[in-house]
């Protein structure tokens, strides 16, 4: 089936199945923690501080990160990184076993998993060009891989409630240690060739400086990454309020709260399925200006919702437009940027998603705890219709300007 084309590719496919299984510990880890939290503080400012914390680095890393990626290989880089998150998930499973576990010590293994995830999530993203031998399925390749993390993103939460129901955190935090042995094993069956791109040697600070001048030279990939900066500061962070809407508006425990993120989940994996179906073409910044605006038209229909299973569908119909916004202006970058800067480019990608949302999610928590769970959900939804308004006024405005410098060549 062309919907899954990219799957021929031997390395891609090894690359899926290890992520598949990883993922889903990786969810069922993120569910515990977010509740964990919830249970000690019953804050959610504490539960955007653990979720700053740990995409932090994200933010102050990822643009010095985006030069070392370009210059190594990115597959030795992968495979140390997941070793570096294999540890990690196994001090966090150790920390509750001893009962040991408070919101200092989450926080600090949180800041020290996002320093790992913000060169793994560089190099990942870069290696891909390398699992898939022909450019032509590259985007396919990026959506199925948007669908793997979604479909986990599903999946994941439903059984870490159950387990976190019935036995407890230290179940999903072991499991999550676990799943690290397949990402591992099919990384040793990888046989990879990287293109060796040759790039003069350069401080990390000249390395930014360099990816920094290239997008201002690239309008079209630098203006989606400013749409991407002000979703995860202002709209994207929704999720982080999930346990607390679960709890407070619905009157929910540990397992509504799942099914807050298996609808989450589900709602972004159609949206990625969606974008494998892409055929080559396709106006890739006018489906980011439409999801921008779903978005945010989903918000305010989830802040209006009064029954559960209506909060369900309109949680799903945020996450599905999310998912197209991103995976659109993901694949955009890795199929029109030059290879000498794609890391580079991709790291301000990274910087403006994964590194912004803690800023977001620090703001959303404490706006939430001033004017309360519903309002704040409602303020977001506004902003994500803004941020759709000033997208289409910016392409307008491009457009007409080509077009005048088109008439008097």
């Amino acid at each position: 089936m062309q919907l899954f084309r990219s799957l021929a590719y031997p390395n891609f496919r090894l690359h899926v199945i290890g992520q598949a299984i990883s993922l889903l510990g990786t969810w069922m880890q993120r569910i515990a923690i977010s509740w964990l939290v919830y249970q000690l503080t019953g804050s959610v400012f504490w539960l955007g501080f653990v979720s700053f914390i740990s995409l932090l680095p994200s933010l102050v890393l990822s643009p010095f990160i985006g030069a070392f990626v370009d210059r190594h290989k990115k597959y030795r880089l992968v495979f140390i990184t997941q070793i570096g998150l294999m540890i990690q998930a196994g001090l966090l499973a150790l920390l509750v076993y001893l009962k040991l576990e408070s919101v200092l010590y989450l926080s600090i293994l949180g800041f020290i998993q996002g320093v790992i995830n913000a060169f793994d999530v560089l190099g990942r993203q870069s290696l891909l060009v390398s699992l898939v031998d022909d450019r032509k399925d590259l985007p396919n390749a990026i959506a199925l891989n948007s669908s793997i993390f979604n479909a986990a993103r599903m999946v994941g939460p439903a059984i870490g409630g159950v387990l976190l129901s019935t036995y407890g955190e230290l179940a999903c935090f072991t499991l999550n240690f676990i799943s690290f042995i397949p990402v591992i094993i099919c990384l040793m069956l990888m046989k990879v060739q990287e293109k060796v791109i040759i790039i003069p040697n350069e401080s990390a600070f000249e390395g930014l400086k360099h990816g920094f001048e290239y997008l201002k030279r690239s309008p079209h990939i630098m203006s989606l990454i400013v749409i991407l900066t002000f979703s995860s500061l202002l709209v994207i962070p929704y999720t982080s309020l999930l346990p607390a809407v679960a709890r407070e508006l619905f009157a929910g425990d540990e397992r509504t709260f799942s099914w807050f993120e298996s609808a989450a989940g589900l709602g972004a994996m159609i949206g990625a399925i969606n974008m494998a179906r892409l055929k080559s073409g396709e106006n890739l910044r006018y489906r980011v200006l439409f999801s921008a605006l779903a978005m945010g038209i989903s918000l305010a229909l989830l802040a209006y919702a009064q029954y559960l299973p209506a909060a369900l569908f309109f949680t799903m119909g945020v996450s599905f437009a999310m998912m197209m916004q991103n995976s659109s202006i993901n694949t955009y970058i890795q199929t029109h940027a030059m290879p000498a800067y794609r890391a580079r480019a991709m790291s301000y990608y990274v910087m403006a998603f994964q590194g912004i949302f803690p800023i977001g999610s620090l703001l959303t928590g404490a706006i939430a705890e001033i004017v309360g769970i519903k309002n704040t959900l409602y303020i977001m939804g506004a902003c994500g219709v803004l941020i759709s308004v000033g997208f289409y006024i910016y392409l307008r405005i491009h457009i007409q300007r080509r077009l005048f410098k088109a008439n008097f060549r």
